[in-house]
């Protein structure tokens, strides 16, 4: 489920968002008056890997304003769910990189929760304001929202080298305690936390699996990329709903 305007899933999965004619934007607004009566399973494409797609388009930037005038915005997807989530073992739900409605919907109605990280400054900026969210979602919407597993993707080579400190400082943010962990210390300490980090090392084949509108395991399963990527699947599904 793309459930981001930027639609990247969605090309990234070969399909071109700009022939679309339905996409999850539909879905969003058909809970206006003005708008036609839209469900999930109304939306889903087909694939060349196989994996079905509900996709995005840029249009899905005109639904937010809307969505603050919707009582219960909160909860459409969770609730529009219902209808598909018997039909699958599991339901990937992307969202943006910034917050906002989307975002918010994406939390609520997952049962687990994965945040994608670059090893830049500005990504410890947005755990902080993901921890205010995910705050705001436990005392105003209800659940246990918060974040079981960082994927960190290293965009070049040189990037691993801050692994050890950029770990520390997410241990740090995303417990909500001082962090006195030395670099060399930090795995054992991720690994005891409530949350595990796992790191995507650089491949060349991943830029090109996008542009082919295949996912790596489908694209180049033994690069480094990909064996990262199938251990990060293999822990996942072993999680419940």
């Amino acid at each position: 489920m793309d459930c981001d305007p930027q639609a990247n899933a969605t090309s990234g999965l070969g399909i071109d968002p700009a022939r679309l004619e339905t996409s999850i934007y539909d879905l969003f607004m058909s809970r206006f008056d003005d708008f036609s009566e839209t469900s999930i399973a109304d939306l889903v494409v087909g694939t060349a890997s196989g994996i079905d797609l509900v996709p995005s388009t840029l249009d899905l930037v005109g639904a937010e304003p809307y969505l603050y005038q919707y009582e219960d915005r909160a909860t459409i997807l969770k609730d529009a769910l219902g209808d598909i989530s018997p039909e699958y073992d599991m339901i990937l739900i992307d969202t943006p990189p910034s917050m906002g409605q989307f975002v918010i919907n994406g939390l609520v109605a997952a049962d687990h929760t994965i945040v994608n990280l670059d090893p830049g400054i500005f990504a410890l900026e947005g755990i902080e304001t993901m921890n205010a969210i995910f705050q705001d979602i436990r005392e105003n919407i209800g659940g246990d929202a918060r974040a079981e597993m960082a994927i960190m993707s290293y965009g070049r080579p040189a990037q691993q080298q801050q692994r050890g400190r950029l770990l520390a400082a997410i241990l740090g943010l995303l417990s909500q305690r001082e962090n006195r962990t030395e670099p060399e210390e930090i795995d054992e300490r991720v690994s005891a936390s409530f949350m595990m980090v796992e790191t995507v090392p650089f491949s060349p084949e991943v830029p090109a699996a996008q542009r082919k509108g295949l996912p790596i395991s489908h694209y180049a399963p033994d690069c480094p990329a990909g064996l990262a990527y199938r251990k990060i699947a293999s822990t996942i599904g072993h999680w419940k709903r």
